[in-house]
């Protein structure tokens, strides 16, 4: 169980006992270091895990990510084991892309619907080996998985706590890793999966990330992971290596124009509104939904939404001035309201503010301009702004070193 010990560090998480249900928040198998290195000691929850806001500054951890490299703790991310002889049929049936695609060795992102055609999360399938996949998301999902797998022959368990994983992301992310001994990582393509010997055990390295830059995802078991980040952060200090908390990834993922659930949608078995919902054609992965597939959860009413036309488009915004569009409505040039901003951001890499909304059908299209109302607290005194702003089609941020391979060698 965890607690406080007499010098008021946390203990560790024993996953072995029956008990350690019962915790409410515990630390992931990096805390130690985490805590060594956290300046500012403020710790927010995912899931059941603490997770840090930021380690000393949320602005320089982005910099890093943009410059040099930024580690972040993806422990409490969902990661769930899909294997059996009916694996792939399952997996087909549960998510609206074709499964099939993702070859062994590779890791393809997915969206998974309601029988009414609406997203309940995304993530990443991880083809390990044949008939056995991982699935990872934000959210957690075990319920869901167990109810839809019933028929098929396979098995479903939760590894979320028998994983430990950290994201490497940034341009000096590759040489790191080679400086680490990872003979071969600059080899990897976007989307592969390589292993390599760590310790007494091996250590899975995937070329994703949530950053939209260049970086990779390592994973291995919780009991090496003190190592790995001992190794890693050694590897990468003369590469500008620092840690990363969940405002800087915030961020980065906006740039990348990367949706997260709970701010740019809602998760559809859990929102108490069915009309706060969004299909995969709202939120522009319709290139997620194939339909050659002769059955999926919501083909049916996915089929229907296509032929109708769909309710909102998000759509990604330029908008003029320095100030962060959060939570702010959208109107038409002629002030009709039309939607809401879902995440913005003052991103230092385009210099611009930023944001994702939702907006109303026919509105969306490449060049149509908004205003968007922005409030704003200078000294206690509150402002308001009417801004103007643009559609744009192309992500905020996306280099050339996102795809290419091998990196360059920093």
């Amino acid at each position: 169980m965890s607690g406080a010990d007499n010098s008021g560090m946390i203990k560790a998480i024993d996953f072995s006992s029956k008990d350690h249900y019962r915790t409410k928040a515990f630390p992931s198998p990096f805390f130690t270091r985490q805590q060594a290195v956290n300046e500012l000691q403020e710790w927010g929850r995912w899931a059941d895990y603490l997770s840090p806001r930021a380690y000393y500054c949320s602005s320089m951890e982005y910099f890093a990510a943009r410059n040099a490299s930024a580690v972040f703790d993806l422990t409490p991310m969902s990661k769930y084991r899909i294997s059996g002889p009916d694996a792939l049929p399952c997996l087909n049936r549960l998510v609206t892309r074709q499964v099939e695609k993702i070859k062994p060795g590779r890791v393809g992102y997915c969206v998974w619907c309601t029988d009414a055609g609406q997203v309940i999360d995304d993530g990443t399938i991880f083809h390990l080996s044949e008939g056995e996949y991982r699935l990872c998301s934000q959210e957690r999902h075990l319920d869901w998985l167990l109810t839809n797998t019933v028929g098929f022959d396979v098995t479903v368990s939760d590894e979320t706590h028998m994983v430990a994983a950290l994201a490497l992301q940034g341009p000096t992310s590759c040489a790191t890793l080679k400086a680490m001994g990872l003979e071969g990582v600059e080899n990897m393509k976007p989307f592969d999966i390589e292993y390599f010997p760590f310790e007494e055990s091996q250590l899975m390295v995937s070329r994703t990330g949530f950053t939209g830059d260049l970086g990779y995802e390592l994973w291995v078991e919780p009991r090496y992971a003190e190592a790995l980040w001992d190794r890693l952060f050694e590897a990468g200090k003369l590469r500008g290596i620092q840690a990363m908390g969940d405002e800087a990834l915030a961020m980065l993922r906006v740039e990348a124009g990367f949706i997260q659930a709970g701010h740019d949608f809602m998760p559809a078995h859990a929102t108490v509104r069915t009309t706060h919902t969004r299909s995969p054609f709202e939120l522009g992965l319709s290139w997620l939904v194939d339909f050659d597939k002769p059955v999926f959860n919501g083909r049916k009413a996915l089929l229907e939404e296509q032929a109708r036309g769909h309710r909102y488009n998000l759509v990604k915004l330029d908008i003029d001035g320095n100030k962060p569009a959060n939570d702010s409505f959208v109107y038409t040039t002629g002030k009709k309201l039309i939607g809401t901003v879902t995440s913005a951001i003052w991103s230092p890499s385009a210099k611009a503010s930023i944001a994702l909304a939702s907006v109303k059908t026919p509105h969306g299209q490449s060049g149509e301009e908004f205003l968007v109302e922005i409030y704003y607290q200078k000294e206690l005194k509150w402002s308001r702004v009417m801004a103007r702003a643009r559609v744009v089609s192309d992500v905020f941020f996306t280099p050339p070193r996102r795809r290419q391979t091998p990196p360059a060698d920093f």
